[in-house]
């Protein structure tokens, strides 16, 4: 494998921090291996600032790069051939940007665009499948992001079929906040439309039922949660759905998987 020109600090002791490029790691996916598996993969990731609206990869192009975002949201989107598009997914911290690569495909049926400003580390695809035959690790905890991204995608399928606008918008931005760590997220209703399914004009008005019941605060593309408990309340039940079964799933490898 090509090296890299990421670097991995060591403290006094001999043990790595986690650092690439001298930026902290923070993704969890990364953070979750062995000592012997950073060693491994940290080498071959390069820091990277993504802007909004950049696109990670295409549907049907090759993938070139992997991706373990820091920080900030990717949107998976689905593309249909008149151009429009319906969200399905959102990865952050907590995952990986390029899952067919993990079992041997080289290209995506779907778009996935950075949502909200990120930095992360990316990885060739080719050094990627060259680092997973030598770390039973990271291909285990990429094997359960598919599973979780596969679980959120038929969920989110059903709630923009089956709820009304505010409740999604209050799933969506729960998931957001989950993911991003912070009250304020930075999107037009544009955006929110497209990722949500619907018109304009509903986000409109589905964000304003949230801000006149004191639960957000919206202004110039930027939403701001003012009471989560009371969003979670206002939220359709896909969003505690998703929440019970990833606890279930945390639950069951914390008690009975052994790596």
């Amino acid at each position: 494998m090509a090296d890299k020109t990421s670097r991995v600090r060591v403290k006094s002791d001999g043990h790595a921090l986690p650092a690439v490029d001298g930026q902290l790691v923070e993704n969890e996916i990364l953070l979750s291996l062995s000592a012997k598996e950073r060693d491994l993969i940290f080498p071959q990731l390069t820091f990277m600032e993504l802007r909004t609206h950049v696109v990670l990869h295409e549907p049907g192009e090759l993938i070139k790069f992997g991706y373990f975002l820091n920080d900030g949201l990717a949107s998976v989107l689905t593309v249909l051939t008149e151009g429009k598009s319906v969200e399905v997914g959102l990865t952050g911290r907590d995952g990986f940007v390029g899952l067919p690569l993990i079992v041997g495909f080289s290209t995506s049926p779907t778009r996935t665009v950075i949502q909200i400003e990120a930095t992360g580390f990316r990885i060739n695809a080719k050094n990627l499948v060259q680092v997973m035959r030598q770390s039973p690790g990271l291909v285990n905890r990429l094997q359960r992001y598919v599973q979780i991204l596969g679980m959120q995608g038929t969920q989110v399928a059903a709630c923009n079929r089956l709820h009304e606008v505010d409740e999604r918008l209050a799933r969506w931005l729960l998931m957001c906040q989950d993911r991003i760590g912070s009250n304020f997220v930075a999107l037009t209703q544009e955006f929110l439309a497209h990722m949500l399914g619907t018109r304009r004009a509903s986000v409109t008005v589905a964000a304003g039922i949230l801000q006149k019941a004191g639960l957000i605060t919206y202004q110039r593309g930027h939403v701001n949660i003012v009471d989560r408990p009371r969003l979670e309340s206002a939220a359709c039940e896909c969003y505690e759905m998703m929440q019970q079964q990833h606890k279930k799933w945390r639950s069951e490898v914390d008690g009975h998987f052994i790596e």
